[in-house]
């Protein structure tokens, strides 16, 4: 990959001092490191956009399920797990 961009930031002079000294320690480049943090951040973005996105279809699909009157209410619910409890506890008894 062509290398032709330049990226410059400002941060405080201890940052700067102690990512050096770690860089230098592992006998890396600090280019090549913070090449590898951009890339996992931009990793970890798409992650949470395409989870946001998964998450969003689910409470869609949960919404228009409840519209057309194929799901249950949270009282529904609550009831029938508060039935799978009891029977728990009476089959502990």
């Amino acid at each position: 990959m062509s290398k032709e961009a330049v990226f410059t930031m400002k941060l405080e002079p201890e940052l700067r001092a102690d990512f050096m000294a770690e860089v230098a320690g592992e006998d890396r480049p600090a280019s090549q490191v913070m090449r590898e943090l951009m890339r996992g951040y931009i990793e970890q973005r798409r992650q949470a956009r395409e989870y946001d996105d998964y998450l969003r279809q689910k409470v869609e699909a949960g919404r228009a399920s409840m519209r057309v009157g194929l799901g249950r209410s949270n009282d529904e619910v609550e009831a029938a797990f508060a039935a799978r409890r009891n029977q728990v506890v009476a089959g502990r008894a």
